[in-house]
């Protein structure tokens, strides 16, 4: 995964090593001469911008050769709306209207942070990170330096969208190295790596977390080819919104502006498969077994136990559940009496009838997948009881979760953490009924549902 962190030391140590190669030397003070030529236009898009003249003059000479009368951000014509991404800008009234939308577009602005690495680190990103994965040095920057092609470094570029060729070197200068050839020529023209004011966060990191969900949303939709997860628009991303946008009706620009970000939200959220719930029955048996196995000597007469309730009726499951746990538990600095041996597994096994009809041992919970639409039917039963749900879901939860963690505790828990200490392998079974009745608690936020902050649920059949 490409991060900033990850490759600035990179940019740095290229740039203090990289040399033009003699046979381009004048070829770069040719590009360095018309940047500087075009120095009062790109002036005044930093005046608009706050984005560095030099760095406006770079793209210009990647994107269109000095050409004033194209469009910054792909190199189109100024007097007709762009047809390639980003698709339907302009037409523009002149060359610094088109650049101060190009850059706000690549999220430029309020940019404070103009060291080298970072400098490098956004020409890259403006024309991709495909190069890295080839092993190669981007020409984008480093074309006709010691720093990309031979004989010291891998040669290689894409001659097409997805068709690389490793064998070809880009004639095309790269950005760095006019960039070089313009400092020589210019000494007004300096690199400040100081680092910017404290607190202060760069655009490209508060557009991440967006992007990022972006990403993870349209890998989900299929993107093809995979989106690399960086939360960084590339043009990989652009072409996947662009693909998004036209399976969906909305203008391919290419842009994730607030309608297509809420069109790719939406869209996830309705192609998200809920998975099968999970087969309980063996660890309702392998508890089973472990109540057998304690069940030893002399049986004590013991409470009558009622009936395991119905399935579908888990807010009485839940009402007994906590019933038994509250009469099982010692009241603090109260001397409990010591009860024989079967009592306290009875109550084991009165806990493990309800844990099995709340979940019922054929492997389908009573009330299906929380973590998702519920059904008409169960929607009606839990009317008017959400609160208790999740307060009952966070005490099955806690009880269950301390097996492993407090095996001297009193009462159930106490119970069930010294068979699990004294059994091999109970451990294992002992997480997923906890994993699994953690859903409980999350029934407590079905006010949500009622008070209409939350999408509506989807009706399941």
């Amino acid at each position: 995964m490409v991060s900033f962190e990850n490759i600035k030391a990179e940019y740095e140590r290229n740039w203090s090593s990289m040399r033009i190669r003699p046979a381009r030397a004048e070829v770069a003070n040719e590009a360095a001469r018309k940047a500087l030529r075009g120095k009062d236009t790109y002036k005044q898009i930093e005046d608009k911008t706050g984005v560095k003249w030099f760095f406006c003059a770079l793209l210009h000479s990647r994107e269109s050769d000095f050409d004033f009368d194209t469009y910054l951000g792909n190199g189109q014509s100024l007097h007709r709306v762009t047809t390639i991404v980003p698709k339907g800008r302009g037409p523009f009234a002149s060359f610094v209207d088109g650049a101060v939308d190009a850059l706000k577009l690549e999220g430029f602005l309020d940019a404070r942070d103009w060291g080298i690495a970072k400098i490098l680190f956004r020409l890259e990103k403006f024309n991709g990170f495909g190069y890295r994965s080839r092993g190669v040095n981007s020409p984008y920057l480093w074309g006709g330096s010691n720093i990309y092609g031979p004989p010291e470094q891998r040669a290689g570029k894409f001659v097409a969208d997805g068709v690389f060729d490793p064998d070809k070197v880009d004639p095309q200068l790269g950005a760095a190295v006019i960039l070089q050839a313009m400092m020589a020529l210019d000494p007004s023209i300096t690199i400040d790596d100081a680092p910017p004011a404290f607190g202060h966060i760069e655009p490209e990191e508060a557009m991440a977390p967006m992007a990022l969900l972006m990403q993870q949303s349209l890998n989900k939709l299929g993107a093809n080819p995979p989106l690399e997860e960086d939360g960084i628009i590339g043009p990989k991303t652009k072409a996947a919104v662009v693909q998004f946008q036209q399976q969906h009706g909305l203008g391919d620009t290419g842009i994730l502006d607030s309608a297509t970000s809420a069109a790719i939200t939406r869209a996830a959220q309705q192609s998200v498969v809920v998975a099968p719930p999970t087969n309980l029955s063996p660890v309702l048996k392998r508890l089973e077994d472990i109540v057998t196995l304690f069940q030893t000597g002399p049986k004590v007469p013991a409470a009558p136990i009622n009936p395991a309730p119905a399935a579908g009726d888990p807010i009485n499951l839940l009402e007994r559940v906590l019933t038994l746990v509250n009469k099982t538990s010692p009241m603090p600095g109260i001397a409990q009496p010591v009860a024989p041996s079967a009592a306290p597994v009875d109550q084991l096994k009165q806990v493990i009838d309800l844990l099995g009809a709340l979940l019922n041992k054929d492997g389908k919970p009573v009330l299906g997948q929380v973590n998702g639409a519920l059904g008409e039917t169960i929607g009606k039963l839990l009317d008017g009881k959400k609160t208790a749900l999740g307060i009952g879901g966070s005490v099955l939860t806690a009880l269950l979760s301390s097996v492993t963690a407090s095996p001297n505790a009193g009462g159930i828990a106490g119970l069930l953490g010294t068979i699990v200490s004294a059994v091999p392998g109970l451990g294992q079974f002992a997480m997923p009924i906890s994993l699994a009745l953690t859903a409980w608690g999350v029934l407590g936020k079905l006010e949500k549902w009622a008070q209409g902050t939350a999408p509506p649920p989807k009706v399941t059949t």
